[in-house]
């Protein structure tokens, strides 16, 4: 289940307001080299994608992983163009809609809340699960109408 708006915006706040802070630098990493989907809303998903493709560094032709850059000038410079110039991160992007990044999201924002926060990022919902089972019911009895058909 991708992260709610709140959650979201948190995360965001995150990358953008402790990138300098060496603590929290392995996190924001790990955070960029998520997938796009474990966001929900569609404007914060435009703004992960813009944080996520300007902050990476240059990638060689070989398979290296991705790198990013965190921290510095250049980190700040990216926050700062999406800020004062919102129609970089998407069309219909509103300089509202980036008013919060660089701002921190707060002392409950710790190493617990970013763990929950992935586990929310990769969380199935339970409602799947019996789907699957009636599913497997249907072609349990789908084979035994089969094998009597045969006798």
């Amino acid at each position: 289940m991708p992260l709610d708006a709140e959650l979201g915006k948190k995360m965001l706040q995150l990358i953008t307001s402790r990138y300098d802070d060496r603590r929290w630098r392995k996190q924001i990493e790990k955070t960029l080299s998520l997938s796009q989907s474990g966001v929900a809303d569609p404007i914060q998903q435009q703004i992960f994608m813009y944080l996520k493709h300007d902050l990476q560094a240059y990638k060689s032709r070989r398979a290296d992983p991705d790198s990013w850059i965190i921290g510095g000038y250049a980190t700040k410079e990216v926050i700062s163009r999406a800020k004062f110039q919102p129609q970089l991160v998407g069309s219909s992007i509103t300089k509202d809609d980036v008013a919060f990044l660089g701002t921190d999201p707060g002392d409950e924002v710790t190493q617990a809340w970013w763990e929950e926060m992935l586990v929310q990022w990769f969380d199935v919902p339970e409602e799947e699960k019996p789907a699957e089972e009636e599913s497997g019911e249907a072609t349990d009895s789908d084979s035994s109408s089969t094998v009597k058909s045969k006798a």
